[in-house]
């Protein structure tokens, strides 16, 4: 197996980062969720040897993939879809994935619930939040999200633990962490009349921004770039 030293290097400064950031604000440590695209599987290997147990990917077919693959090595991590999900996809990942960060309509809630019916499971959630209200972007605008979890706690195969955002690709830091700060009032205010439970998950910040996002009250990152950095 080859040498790939500057893998363990990035995870475990990432993770120290991560508890100074979190002691610094005086939370909890957020969740960590290794977003491998831009790996390859020989680093995504190493990844999981080095400590990471969430792994993020956007594709279902390869979160399939890599599922089987780290499988058959003895490994395993907890995944998550993270990326845009097609109702013709679902059915690839619902016997594995441990969360999916996407749900944002009636119509891929119904397609989660038959295929989870199917696979006897019932399948953790994030509803994800067009906190800018992009045009063209998916998630669902901030004043449908009650509406849309409302409906989606009918449904018996799905658990709905919190929320997702990602926010506008460019803009700047005080923007971006306004964005965060409005999501994080409509997570607790959600959360206060409903209840995500014991694993409430609030899933913001990514490479560029998990400083910021863990700083306005992230639970859960999603960092990629940073750990395959050489």
């Amino acid at each position: 197996m080859t040498d790939l030293p500057y893998i363990k290097n990035n995870y475990q400064e990432l993770i120290g980062e991560l508890d100074a950031i979190a002691d610094r604000v005086g939370v909890k440590t957020p969740t960590l969720v290794a977003v491998t695209k831009s790996g390859t599987d020989e680093e995504l290997c190493e990844l999981v040897r080095s400590g990471a147990l969430n792994i993020g990917e956007n594709r279902p077919q390869e979160l399939r993939r890599r599922a089987d693959l780290l499988g058959a090595l003895g490994y395993s991590p907890i995944l998550h879809e993270i990326g845009t999900l097609q109702r013709n996809k679902v059915k690839l990942i619902i016997k594995d994935v441990a969360l999916i960060h996407s749900l944002d309509s009636i119509r891929l809630a119904d397609e989660i619930e038959k295929q989870a019916a199917a696979a006897e499971r019932c399948v953790p959630v994030l509803i994800e939040i067009n906190s800018a209200k992009e045009e063209n972007k998916s998630g669902v605008m901030p004043e449908e999200a009650e509406a849309l979890l409302v409906e989606v706690l009918k449904r018996e195969h799905i658990e709905v633990r919190g929320l997702m955002t990602m926010g506008p690709a460019e803009c700047t830091e005080g923007e971006l962490r306004g964005y965060f700060r409005k999501t994080k009032k409509l997570f607790d205010t959600l959360n206060d009349r409903y209840g995500f439970g014991k694993n409430a998950t609030l899933s913001m910040g990514m490479s560029d921004s998990y400083r910021a996002a863990i700083e306005e009250g992230s639970t859960l990152v999603r960092v990629g770039r940073r750990l395959f950095r050489k």
